[in-house]
């Protein structure tokens, strides 16, 4: 009987250190969001959170979470082409990230040069940023003003159906950003498909 419980305890403790080595979220409403550094799985240009944010113009960014094979974040497509280039010109940059390691390079790649994406599509090979933005779903978006400091997390809006949303969350927190006023409703539910993290090895 002793035995059996020192084996379910070391099991535990094996179980439990798997998951101590993912780092904590650390992006949190009205705190500056974590930097990061990662590939474009297109042109193999590395991009830098940091580096966007000090860029001539930049008055906000858009962090997205999306994946190429979730229904729910291909229903978006067309809405983050749109709002990016609705915004665009007003100085909002659009970063998105691939963070499923169900979705190699190549196909991360594909998907990208198939949607004609004007932004870049970053490959978090690890999950680590999905780990530091305690992203969840895709589509998972957040919006940070130009100081970096983290201003909305959420959906991108209420619908999947581009034809029954009622609310535009994220261009209304980008409006508000855009003209120096909090985000009225700063914290949204996002809802699609769960991320893939890769399982971790010991």
């Amino acid at each position: 009987m002793r035995r059996s419980l020192y084996a379910i305890a070391a099991f535990a403790m094996l179980f439990a250190g798997a998951y101590a080595q993912r780092p904590a979220p650390t992006a949190d409403l009205g705190k500056k969001a974590p930097d990061f550094q990662l590939r474009d799985a297109v042109t193999g240009k590395q991009y830098s959170l940091s580096q966007v944010l000090r860029a001539k113009g930049t008055k906000a960014v858009v962090v997205m979470f999306i994946a190429t094979d979730c229904p729910v974040s291909n229903s978006y497509n067309d809405r983050m082409v749109s709002l990016a280039k609705q915004y665009g010109p007003k100085g909002v940059r659009f970063l998105a990230i691939n963070a499923n390691a169900t979705e190699p390079l190549q196909k991360v790649a594909a998907h990208a040069k198939e949607h004609g994406f004007p932004f870049p599509v970053l490959k978090d090979e690890d999950s680590a940023v999905a780990d530091a933005y305690a992203a969840q779903a895709t589509p998972h978006v957040y919006v940070l003003d130009s100081a970096g400091v983290l201003r909305y997390r959420g959906r991108i809006d209420d619908n999947m159906n581009p034809n029954a949303v009622k609310t535009h969350d994220l261009a209304d927190a980008l409006n508000a950003v855009l003209a120096g006023q909090p985000v009225a409703r700063a914290d949204t539910k996002a809802f699609g498909c769960s991320i893939k993290r890769r399982v971790a090895q010991r």
